[in-house]
């Protein structure tokens, strides 16, 4: 039995969270360009929730941007099941639920004038996004193309359609959330559109209203939604289900959507009210702030460290004692108290609790591998503020920031060349490594071995600061560099975290 409308009545509900039928009836409220699970599996999971709460009471129709065919989509009616894996406050969790969030799947390519149709809807509030970062970019094109080749001229199509549909009235206009995974996506998006809507030379009063009526809002997303799992685990799910979903995907329970608005957003984005991870603020940084340093810089950290411990998981890496005394010890002690925005240490304690959560999940695959993907690059955006402020604030040596460095070097230390391919050797075994930096530091390595540590840690070109100012840090990371390529990662681990507990 394959998941669809009219087979909702044949599942069981003891195991997972059924749709009520009322809920096809509700109008369509959101445009969502983009079929991908993390809308999926984020501001679709808050919409449905809402809706089965009777608060936001709207539906989703999606643009499928590339490619015409939206078979698997229509031969389940847009239905889906999100199954909810992981841990929460320390809890496991299980939990399956079909959304009903989507309405239908509209191809741009082969259906252009429904998208422009639903422009004209009364009932529409609301634009959803998530291009990757290469969708918001900005294409000199024609909005009168069938249909326009980028995202925002898309969206400018739409907005344009909406604005002669209504006469230019102001209150239709509509709130546009970004998700694209770049700093301040909203208001690149909205600065392209207007560019856009210059180069095609519309009308003055278009381009006021598409200034005043709308609202282009910043968001910041934060889930782990890998997608549909493999054949083994998916077949699995389906036995316990009752039926086959070809859209089925895997989450985690930790979820944020942070969205930049005041007010009038907060109105229009009712769902935000049914749900904790749903936060609607003027400044919505500190959320990035906790995300980038606490999360995604224990992550830059660890990674290193993990992969000289031979450790080739996140969740495999709580199950060390050595590794998760680390991460514990780094967020509270050097991390959290270094943020460099106003935070306070309720708020990095309970966001280092949900990293804690995160990490130990054991139904995700998260490889430290990929995480050391662009190495340098990480270490230079999510590290080196977090240095430089530690200095600001103690003046001393972080200890478990300088083991990292450390690492990073001793992992990212290329020692091998092979058709522009670099590669590092750990134990005998030799790894590749994905870094736009590795010929910079294969060109270091090779002429400066003794010196390595130094020459790239003192270039400020690669840091953009000046490390050499930090007193101490470039020496204490040398011994620990030194130590940890004659003795081992293990012993200068465990000297790191005996000498630690010393000092409480």
């Amino acid at each position: 039995m394959i998941l669809s409308k009219d087979n909702l009545k044949f599942i069981a509900t003891e195991n997972v969270v059924v749709p009520n039928s009322d809920i096809f009836l509700l109008p369509e409220k959101v445009l969502q360009f983009g079929t991908g699970v993390l809308l999926r599996g984020l501001p679709d999971y808050f919409i449905d929730k809402a809706n089965r709460q009777g608060v936001f009471n709207g539906r989703v129709v999606v643009v499928k941007s590339t490619g015409g065919n939206t078979a698997e989509f229509d031969q389940q009616d847009s239905l889906y099941t999100l199954c909810v894996r992981g841990i929460e406050n320390g809890v496991p969790v299980t939990e399956n639920i079909i959304s009903s969030a989507i309405s239908r799947v509209v191809a741009a390519e082969k259906d252009w004038q429904s998208i422009l149709d639903i422009a004209t809807s009364n009932d529409l509030q609301v634009v959803v996004s998530n291009t990757t970062e290469v969708g918001i970019q900005y294409v000199e094109e024609s909005i009168q193309a069938n249909p326009p080749a980028s995202f925002p001229a898309k969206l400018l199509a739409v907005l344009y359609q909406r604005y002669q549909a209504f006469n230019g009235d102001v209150s239709k206009g509509l709130v546009i959330v970004a998700t694209e995974l770049i700093p301040d996506n909203g208001t690149k998006l909205a600065q392209i559109v207007s560019k856009l809507a210059q180069h095609n030379q519309l009308d003055a009063a278009f381009i006021s209203w598409l200034a005043e009526a709308n609202t282009f809002c910043n968001s910041l997303v934060d889930r782990i939604v890998p997608g549909k799992p493999d054949d083994a685990t998916t077949n699995a799910l389906q036995a316990e289900l009752g039926y086959q979903d070809t859209l089925l995907s895997m989450t985690e329970p930790y979820r944020l959507w942070a969205i930049e608005g005041g007010k009038k957003v907060a109105d229009v984005l009712s769902f935000a009210k049914v749900d904790e991870g749903v936060v609607i603020a003027e400044d919505i940084e500190i959320y990035r702030e906790l995300k980038v340093r606490l999360l995604n810089g224990t992550h830059t950290l660890s990674s290193g460290i993990a992969f000289l411990l031979g450790i080739e998981t996140v969740k495999d890496a709580m199950n060390n004692e050595l590794m998760s005394s680390y991460i514990e010890t780094l967020m509270a002690t050097e991390i959290g108290p270094a943020i460099p925005y106003e935070v306070s240490k309720e708020q990095t304690d309970a966001f280092a609790n949900t990293v804690k959560d995160r990490f130990a999940n054991p139904t995700i695959e998260h490889f430290w591998t990929s995480i050391a993907f662009q190495y340098t690059m990480k270490m230079k955006i999510r590290i080196v503020p977090l240095l430089t402020n530690y200095y600001k604030i103690f003046n001393q040596v972080p200890a478990h920031i300088a083991l990292g460095f450390a690492a990073y070097l001793a992992f990212s230390r290329p020692q091998r060349k092979e058709n522009d391919l670099y590669f590092g050797l750990d134990n005998g075994a030799s790894y590749r490594l994905n870094d736009d930096s590795a010929p910079y530091l294969f060109e270091k390595y090779s002429a400066f071995k003794d010196d390595f540590v130094e020459e790239v840690l003192a270039d400020k070109n690669i840091w953009g600061v000046d490390l050499t100012q930090l007193t101490g840090f470039i020496a204490e990371v040398k011994g620990l560099y030194l130590d940890l390529v004659s003795q081992g990662i293990t012993l200068v681990l465990s000297n790191t975290m005996s000498a630690q507990l010393k000092t409480i």
